[in-house]
């Protein structure tokens, strides 16, 4: 399935709900989010209807977002209705890890492949006054518990915020060294909640390298992927830098994202949005609504001409 410019689309991010467990200064509102009604997303059905129609069109790799996925009521049965798709190559989620000391064993016997954890700081107070109400334990417990069951490769996402973890890069890079994880350091965004932010906190990536010279370019296989990534001289793990507004990665962009609210998104960065729930619920044929979408993917966002989307990251999905 490819889009008007040429590029192949292979990559679906599902959100499952917009709600979550903490409450980051730069994705949510302090007093959290108003739950929509039930009615109002996505139904497990659904969610698997649409999915099986992406990867009959091509799409070979889901990721499950949220909010925090983890907090989706029937989130098990999800992941065993997509974990056995014929044609699916890789299914991931990205969770907050709160949750997933007691999830991951049951993600992994459903059919999940590996996670990737936000993490943002290894500071126990630091987490506590980013994420509001988190405890740094829980989510280093899930990353233990995450490798024990072999939900791997572990990606950790760390979103860089200067003067708040600028000064951790280095200590975030060494969980690299002796384990087969990597971590990903992503450039704050002018989204949601972030948009109030002053420019002072947004940094480019290319501190990293300031800070560690040393580190080893590792050759690109993938070049759909937003991440670059480094190495520490004989470590296990990598780095990866995502840069997606010092350093567009639209050329060779492979996603698109479907919300809880079943809205798709052809670019993180536009306002525009196709309603498949109401096509669904309506009987249409929502493969050709989607053949149709994909040809209007656009070909970049605008970030840097300050085009910014109100709509909050846990609304679009991370």
């Amino acid at each position: 399935m490819k889009d008007s410019f040429g590029r192949d689309i292979t990559y679906l991010r599902i959100s499952v709900t917009d709600l979550c467990n903490l409450r980051c200064k730069y994705c949510m509102p302090e007093e959290g989010v108003t739950k929509v009604h039930h009615r109002d997303i996505l139904s497990i059905e659904e969610i698997e209807e649409i999915a099986k129609v992406f990867v009959r069109l091509g799409v070979n790799k889901i990721r499950l977002t949220g909010g925090e996925p983890l907090l989706r009521s029937g989130i098990l049965d999800i992941v065993e209705k997509i974990g056995r798709l014929e044609g699916l190559r890789d299914f991931a989620m990205t969770t907050n890890g709160i949750l997933l000391k007691k999830y991951a064993e049951e993600l992994k016997i459903r059919g999940l492949k590996r996670v990737n954890i936000s993490l943002d700081t290894l500071d126990e107070d630091k987490y506590n006054n980013i994420t509001r109400i988190g405890k740094l334990k829980d989510v280093l417990e899930g990353i233990e518990v995450a490798r024990e069951v072999g939900l791997t490769p572990i990606k950790i996402n760390a979103v860089l915020v200067g003067g708040f973890n600028d000064d951790e890069i280095v200590d975030l890079v060494k969980l690299t060294e002796k384990e087969y994880i990597d971590i990903r350091f992503i450039e704050l965004m002018p989204i949601g909640e972030a948009i109030k932010y002053e420019s002072k906190y947004f940094i480019s990536n290319q501190i990293v390298l300031k800070k560690l010279p040393e580190l080893i370019p590792v050759e690109r296989k993938d070049i759909s992927s937003p991440a670059v990534y480094y190495k520490l001289p004989n470590a296990k793990g990598r780095i990866g830098l995502i840069n997606p507004v010092s350093c567009k990665f639209c050329e060779h962009c492979n996603r698109v994202r479907l919300t809880a609210q079943g809205k798709l998104k052809l670019c993180l960065h536009s306002k525009d949005e196709i309603d498949l729930k109401e096509a669904l619920r309506k009987g249409q044929d929502i493969e050709k609504i989607i053949i149709d979408a994909i040809g209007q993917k656009p070909e970049s966002h605008h970030l840097e001409d300050g085009e910014y989307v109100s709509k909050k990251m846990y609304q679009i999905g991370g």
